[in-house]
């Protein structure tokens, strides 16, 4: 029996110390409960008393050889491992880095931007609202009462009979009127949504930005020259403007304002549709009923409103023929900008 535990021993660690040695695989043969040491070990019944604790702590010795055995080539191996590991994932951070691909700012914001920053520059503050917004200030406040034929180019979103989504921004200049004292120079951008059917052209919700002076002694030479002075911010210095008579319900008088095309120079182009002129914003005095309504003496102060779409212009700068592009979130579209 000596013999045998001795020759179980030479075979284990032969068997361990093997380049492809499978530890576990091992362990089991040899010391599991059905391995080969157990199985010799079963048959010491059959030893004499003088044998059999000579046997038995060989059979110990052997199994402690085993195991020690296992445990250190166990430990060899994982070192290997982990250090072949360690070359194949070793990094050299001397090596430029692989920059994570950007996006950019969407022409709508882009557009937005350049505008604030030039009304900013002019001395304009800028003032947010809310996008669902009472009747009164969407409607009523601007001089446009229930059954006004003004409503029908303006139908929006109605949550309740006297909520909506805001067809325009000029409620956050009513809502600044009633709580700041002249002299008031603000501008609102902004969503406004409006019951329109989606071509190209139209869109439910689109970008506005509304401005509004309010002082003693403003007059439409102020506004005209303001005007001037942004157009050539925007499109050039060459720029000139053309005012041609409007109606609003909210300022008296009121008209519309064309820059001379940035492209042709007034001569007539396919961007102008040959016209030479291109329609950009609104303006006008602001209508004495509006100013009362806001708790201002208009005997005492006057001011100046305008608005614009910021999706026109961003169509005219960019040469955009159709205003879905603006939302479609088309990446072939938008790395153009």
């Amino acid at each position: 029996m000596k013999e045998k535990l001795l020759e179980i021993k030479k075979e284990a660690l032969g068997q361990i110390s093997s380049p492809d040695a499978d530890l576990e695989q091992i362990r089991i043969k040899y010391l599991g409960k059905k391995g080969e040491l157990t199985a010799v070990l079963r048959g010491m019944g059959a030893l004499s008393a003088e044998e059999r604790p000579v046997v038995g702590q060989l059979a110990n010795e052997v199994r402690a050889s085993i195991e020690e055995a296992i445990a250190a080539r166990g430990a060899e191996l994982r070192e290997k491992e982990l250090a072949e590991q360690l070359c194949r994932e070793k990094i050299d951070v001397t090596m430029p880095g692989n920059a994570p691909k950007m996006g950019h700012i969407h022409p709508l914001t882009k557009v937005q931007r350049e505008l604030e920053n030039i009304f900013i520059g002019m001395g304009f503050s800028i003032v947010e609202g809310p996008e669902v917004e009472y009747d009164y200030y969407n409607f009523q406040a601007l001089n446009i009462p229930p059954n006004h034929p003004a409503r029908d180019t303006q139908d929006t979103f109605y949550i309740t009979d006297n909520i909506l989504l805001r067809s325009q921004t000029s409620p956050v200049q009513v809502r600044a009127m009633e709580k700041i004292k002249p002299p008031i120079r603000i501008i609102s951008p902004g969503r406004v949504y409006r019951s329109d059917a989606m071509d190209a052209t139209h869109s439910p919700l689109f970008h506005q930005l509304e401005g509004l002076v309010v002082d003693k002694g403003i007059t439409m030479g102020d506004l005209k020259g303001m005007l001037e002075t942004f157009a050539k911010s925007l499109f050039g210095d060459s720029t000139r403007l053309r005012f041609r008579p409007h109606h609003f319900p909210f300022t008296e008088p009121s008209a519309e304002v064309d820059v001379s095309c940035f492209v042709c120079g007034g001569k007539g182009c396919r961007l102008c549709k040959g016209e030479g002129w291109m329609e950009i914003l609104g303006a006008g005095m602001v209508h004495p009923f509006v100013l009362s309504n806001c708790g201002i003496d208009p005997e005492v102060y006057s001011g100046f409103a305008f608005g614009l779409g910021i999706e026109r212009i961003t169509m005219t700068r960019y040469r955009i023929d159709d205003i879905r592009h603006l939302y479609d979130n088309d990446t072939r579209f938008l790395e153009q900008f």
